[in-house]
């Protein structure tokens, strides 16, 4: 007798594209932001966190770099909730929204930043091009 076929993993079909699962468009305003402006903003949040760790005082090298890290941390929890997104975000038409729609609220910004902070689950993504982080938090980064 012949073994059955296996079940595949997950009951979801793959998506053509990143987003479709989640009701979103394929491109234009509202489809997910892709990587390269989501890293090109990454580096401008993390370039104004050190311009201002820099300006406040002199650190040695190890305070310096924690005290950037903690900027960063604080623009991502004050911007996100309040701009939809940080300077970075911004700046490169991005937005960050909770899946079910309405506001971000206070809570989400910081689970998704405590866990940004880790860099690890911003590195791990789902055919959504939706990191770890985004998924604990239920929010997705779109083109505004």
């Amino acid at each position: 007798m012949s073994q059955p076929a296996p079940a595949p993993s997950g009951d979801l079909e793959p998506s053509r594209y990143p987003g479709e699962r989640l009701g979103l468009p394929e491109e234009g305003i509202g489809s997910v932001g892709r990587l390269g402006r989501r890293f090109a903003a990454l580096l401008i949040d993390w370039a104004i966190a050190n311009v201002i760790a820099l300006l406040v005082g002199p650190y040695a090298s190890n305070a310096q770099s924690w005290a950037t890290l903690g900027l960063f941390a604080l623009m991502q929890v004050l911007f996100i909730p309040t701009i939809g997104g940080s300077i970075g975000h911004r700046a490169l038409g991005l937005r960050v929204v909770p899946l079910g729609g309405g506001w971000v609220g206070p809570w989400r910004p910081v689970v998704r930043t405590l866990l940004l902070v880790f860099v690890i689950p911003a590195l791990i993504w789902d055919s959504d091009q939706r990191g770890l982080h985004d998924k604990a938090a239920g929010t997705v980064l779109i083109r505004a």
